[in-house]
């Protein structure tokens, strides 16, 4: 495994983030809790220390299966992170946003399905526009300054809005976000006309969600209907990887990982792990075979030119992250 430092943290992660939206129930793509932990050891055999969940990830049975994974492990060898935003409960309206209210009950809920005394990086899963950005940064400065989470993340936010963040936190002596969860692979790039650059210049961390654009860059095309979550997804998601160039980016990955024997997941993944704002993506993944092959993927090295012959086809596309369907982001 190799480790890098995520952003101006200080704090050393694996190349690779260990996702865990699909642990849990609720979706016909979810694991349950013996095959999650499964890939939860697997994966710290393998070297990974750095897992990624949210409270709302199957209404926070990802946590619980999480937490009880990492159990039996030296939790200071460990990174973890998790959100706050989207609804929790159906009846009680303050169960979502980012109000003090919300971001003090929902971590410390988190926390105990965790099983844990703090997290490492506790991320605003969006930005709440019905509560202030001055308020949402205090809030989260408290967390950190109780000792309930270490830093601070946003994920599926605007460029604006997190420009707006960073000022208000330094401005205000505030802790500011040093991590960006964002949506980022070879068939989906927009990110790169203000999100990333901004990063760049704040050195925040990046840890890209749908590195793989949800197992579109996995198989041809054709093929990706045929999967469980392929046809589950396909109206919400598959879309936006189909547009522009999305066919011929899925046909170069097809080609290239023919040439060099190896998988289209791994030269998907090869690419966004040659990115140099990019710290340390975020996989999800269905069983043990399919991180082996993720984890591969970091052996995987990729020339100049075959950077640009995949990139090449890409094509500007429509926005897609910031605010996924409401019966998926339970979800995302």
């Amino acid at each position: 495994m190799e480790y890098t430092t995520l952003g101006d943290t200080g704090m050393t992660v694996s190349r690779l983030c260990l996702g865990t939206m699909s642990f849990g129930s609720g979706r016909t793509w979810t694991l349950d809790e013996e095959q999650s932990d499964e890939i939860i050891q697997r994966a710290l055999d393998l070297g990974i220390n750095f897992f990624d969940t949210a409270n709302v990830y199957s209404q926070g049975e990802s946590e619980e299966i999480l937490g009880s994974s990492l159990a039996g492990h030296n939790r200071d060898r460990l990174v973890v992170s998790t959100k706050v935003y989207h609804p929790m409960d159906p009846e009680n309206p303050n169960s979502s946003g980012l109000s003090r209210k919300t971001i003090q009950q929902e971590l410390s809920n988190s926390l105990e399905r965790l099983g844990m005394d703090t997290v490492d990086i506790y991320h605003a899963h969006s930005l709440d526009p019905e509560t202030s950005v001055e308020t949402t940064m205090r809030a989260f400065n408290e967390v950190i300054e109780r000792g309930m989470a270490r830093y601070l993340g946003a994920s599926s936010v605007w460029a604006w809005e997190f420009s707006e963040a960073l000022r208000v936190a330094d401005t205000l002596g505030l802790e500011p976000f040093s991590v960006m969860q964002n949506h980022y692979n070879l068939a989906y790039r927009e990110e790169e006309r203000d999100v990333l650059p901004l990063c760049d210049k704040h050195d925040v961390g990046v840890i890209p969600y749908s590195p793989l654009a949800r197992g579109y860059l996995t198989r041809p095309d054709d093929a990706t209907a045929a999967t469980t979550r392929g046809a589950d997804e396909a109206v919400e998601y598959d879309h936006t990887y189909h547009e522009g160039g999305g066919r011929t980016i899925n046909e170069r990955v097809e080609e290239l990982a023919e040439e060099k024997g190896v998988s289209m997941a791994q030269i998907s993944l090869s690419w966004v792990l040659h990115q140099d704002w990019v710290d340390a993506p975020i996989i999800g993944v269905s069983s043990v075979e399919h991180l082996e092959d993720a984890v591969e993927a970091l052996d995987v090295s990729l020339s100049g030119s075959e950077l640009e012959y995949l990139e090449e086809p890409y094509e500007p596309s429509e926005i897609a992250g910031h605010d996924w369907p409401a019966d998926i982001t339970g979800h995302r």
